[in-house]
C-alpha cells in the first residue's frame, strides 16, 4: 500500500517541476525573513529571482551545524514566535544544542511523512504501535507518535526505560509494531529472553528502527530474535525528525520524501555534486518548512542516491544506508575507520553478540584501537586456548577490513552497558589529552 500515491508515485518531470516551484518560494521566504540567508545570498550576488528551477539550487549557500550554533537559539527561525507551536533540540553532545521551531503546518507535514513511512512498513489502522523512542526534546518520540495517530493506528507512548514493563505491555496489549533504536530493539530481545517470554507467541510483526547507524547484519539479528520485519527510518532534528526517508517492502534503499526535502550528495572536500551510486555527503534543502527552513544543510552523513524506479511503484529517489559520518570518522594511524565497518565484521561472526565498544587511545605517540566484543554463552566452553583462538580470529577479520591491527578483548555476554536511546559505542581518549 502507498499512503499518498499522488506525491509518492509522481513522474520525475512532475516532481522536479514541483520542487522548482517550492524552492523558489522557500528561498524568497527565507530571504525576507532570515537575515543570515539574506546576507549570505547578497554576498554571493544572488536574489530569489535567480532561483527558477530545482537545478538552480547550486547557486545557493550551504548551511552547516556551526551556522545553527552561531545563530543560537532563534537566529535562523523564519516564522514569528507567535506561530511556533513546538520546539525540539538536537541531541548533540558538544557545543550548543540546535534549537528547531515548528509551526502547525510543519507538524502536519511531519505527520504526513511519518504516515507514508508507516504505510510502507505495512502498518494499518488495525495495528497497535508502541513508540519506544525518547519523548522530549529528541524528535523521535513525538515524531513517530503523531504519525501513528495520523495514520489511524493505536499508539502506545512507551518511551524508553522500564523495559520489563514494556515487554508486559507488548504481550498483554497484543502490540504489533514498535519504533525504537536498533540497539534498544536488541536490548528488548535480551530482556524478553531473560523474562522467559516466548517471543514466537507475541503479535509483533513490524519494527521501525532509526536514530543511529545499523547494518544489514544487525537487521537480520533483530528480525531473527524478535520475529518481525525490521525497516530503516531516517531523519534528523534540523530537517524535520524521523521520516525524512523510509524503506519500503523491497528494503533496497530508503525513499526520500523529496517533495518536502530535496536531497543532494556532494564531495565533502570539493562541495561538488557526485553521480548516482557514488558515496558522498548528504545535503538537504527543506522545501515546505515554515518554522526554520534550511538551505543546503550539510548533514555530514555519508550515503549514495539512487534515482531508478523502485519495484514498489514509488518513484521518489532512494538513499542508501548511512555509511558513516564525514565528521565522526575515526582516523587511526592515518587510516579512515567507521564504527559501522567493525560492527559489520562482528555481526558476520556467529560466535559474538551484537554488542561491542571501541576504545581509541594514544600510547607513545601511536594510536591504539581496542575492540571489546561480547562472546555468546553458547560458544564459550571455558577453554582459555579457545578464547585466544577467537580473539585472533576476530583480530584477523578486522585487520582484513580496516587495514590496521586492533587489540581484541572478549567480554562475557551482557557485560557491556546497554543503551536505552542512542548507543555510544566509541570512547576516544585522545580527545581529552
Amino acid at each position: 500500500m502507498i499512503w499518498n500515491p499522488t506525491k509518492e508515485s509522481m513522474s520525475r518531470d512532475q516532481m522536479q517541476a514541483l520542487q522548482g516551484k517550492r524552492l523558489h518560494k522557500i528561498v524568497e521566504y527565507v530571504y525576507h525573513n532570515v537575515s543570515f540567508y539574506r546576507n549570505k545570498m547578497q554576498e554571493m550576488n544572488v536574489t530569489p529571482d535567480d532561483i527558477e528551477t530545482i537545478e538552480d539550487i547550486n547557486k545557493l549557500p550551504f548551511t552547516t551545524k556551526q551556522d545553527l550554533r552561531d545563530n543560537y537559539p532563534y537566529g535562523l527561525q523564519a516564522a514569528p514566535q507567535s506561530e511556533i507551536v513546538r520546539v525540539h533540540a538536537s541531541t548533540g553532545t558538544t557545543g550548543k544544542p540546535t534549537i528547531v521551531g515548528y509551526t502547525r503546518k510543519d507538524i502536519g507535514v511531519w505527520s504526513e511523512c511519518m504516515s507514508r513511512s508507516l504505510t510502507a512498513f505495512g502498518v494499518t489502522r488495525e495495528d497497535t504501535f508502541s513508540v519506544a523512542y525518547g519523548y522530549g526534546l529528541f524528535t523521535g518520540g513525538l515524531g513517530a507518535h503523531y504519525g501513528v495517530e495520523n495514520l489511524g493506528a493505536s499508539v502506545v507512548p512507551a518511551s524508553t526505560g522500564n523495559t520489563e514493563k514494556h515487554v508486559r505491555l507488548i504481550n498483554d496489549l497484543g502490540i504489533t509494531g514498535i519504533a525504537c533504536t536498533p540497539s534498544y530493539a536488541l536490548h528488548l530481545a535480551e530482556t524478553m529472553e531473560k523474562m522467559g517470554i516466548d517471543i514466537k507467541n507475541l503479535k509483533l510483526r513490524v519494527g521501525a528502527f532509526g536514530a543511529e547507524p545499523w547494518t544489514e547484519n544487525m537487521r537480520k539479528e533483530i528480525e531473527s530474535r524478535l520475529h518481525l520485519n525490521g525497516y530503516n527510518i531516517y531523519g534528523l532534528s534540523e530537517i524535520m525528525g524521523p521520516s525524512v526517508s523510509y524503506e519500503c517492502e523491497c528494503k533496497n534503499g530508503s525513499h526520500i520524501n523529496e517533495d518536502h526535502f530535496f536531497p543532494e550528495v556532494i564531495n565533502p572536500d570539493t562541495l561538488e555534486s557526485v553521480e548516482d551510486g557514488t558515496t558522498g555527503e548528504l545535503v538537504f534543502t527543506t522545501l515546505t518548512k515554515e518554522g526554520m527552513p534550511l538551505l543546503r544543510y550539510r548533514t555530514r552523513d555519508l550515503c549514495k542516491l539512487d534515482h531508478s524506479v523502485c519495484s514498489c511503484a514509488r518513484t521518489s529517489v532512494r538513499m542508501s544506508r548511512i555509511l558513516g559520518r564525514s565528521d565522526d570518522m575515526l582516523i587511526i594511524r592515518g587510516i579512515n575507520v567507521f564504527p559501522s565497518q567493525i560492527e559489520s565484521v562482528i555481526l558476520s561472526m556467529k560466535e559474538f553478540e551484537p554488542q561491542y565498544r571501541l576504545i581509541i587511545d594514544r600510547v607513545d605517540n601511536l594510536d591504539t584501537l581496542k575492540v571489546q566484543a561480547e562472546l555468546r554463552n553458547d560458544y564459550f566452553k571455558g577453554d582459555m586456548g579457545q578464547l585466544a583462538e577467537l580473539e585472533n580470529l576476530l583480530a584477523h577479520q578486522l585487520k582484513s577490513v580496516l587495514s590496521i591491527r586492533a587489540k581484541v578483548q572478549l567480554m562475557p555476554s551482557g557485560s557491556l552497558e546497554r543503551s536505552l536511546s542512542k548507543s555510544n559505542r566509541v570512547i576516544d581518549k585522545r580527545k581529552f589529552e
